[in-house]
């Protein structure tokens, strides 16, 4: 099998002098290598191109058949690293909570720890009858959250 810890050193030489960031490396038991990339302005396909060759240059055909997959994070996906999140501050995001609550909101702030997504809700105000609505912030740390995601919007 792939060693997978080789296939993250190969691409942090590619990454070094660049924008982009790793976001995963999956290896299958069949050997089915992906690795995927993000960069705050989107991935290029020459880009992966690139990355694909070089990982391919430091890996032996020879010693084991592998199928080689270099892509972007891709749009829509659940976030999997902290820069993921730190490119998405000012937009909309969807959090599921480990509690099974879903929230909508603008992604304020964001830190190695946690984050805060800021939405609105109606909330009872003293004073007034009816519920109003009010901005509120709250703070996730990253393992209270099953997923946080980028929501596409078409207009």
């Amino acid at each position: 099998m792939i060693d997978r810890q080789k296939v993250v050193e190969l691409a942090g030489e590619w990454l070094a002098d660049k924008e982009y960031f790793l976001v995963d490396v999956i290896i299958t038991k069949d050997d089915k290598i992906t690795v995927e990339i993000d960069h705050a302005e989107g991935v290029w396909i020459e880009d992966c191109a690139e990355l694909s060759r070089h990982i391919e240059s430091g890996l032996s055909r020879d010693s084991e058949d592998y199928e080689l997959e270099v892509g972007s994070a891709g749009l829509g996906q659940p976030f999997k690293v902290v820069q993921q999140y730190r490119n998405h501050i000012g937009l909309e995001v969807e959090v599921l909570g480990k509690d099974g609550k879903k929230y909508k909101g603008i992604l304020k702030e964001v830190s190695d720890e946690d984050f805060v997504i800021s939405f609105t809700k109606k909330e009872k105000v003293e004073g007034v009858k009816r519920p109003q609505l009010v901005e509120v912030d709250m703070k996730f740390t990253f393992d209270e959250v099953k997923y946080t995601k980028y929501i596409i919007k078409f207009k």
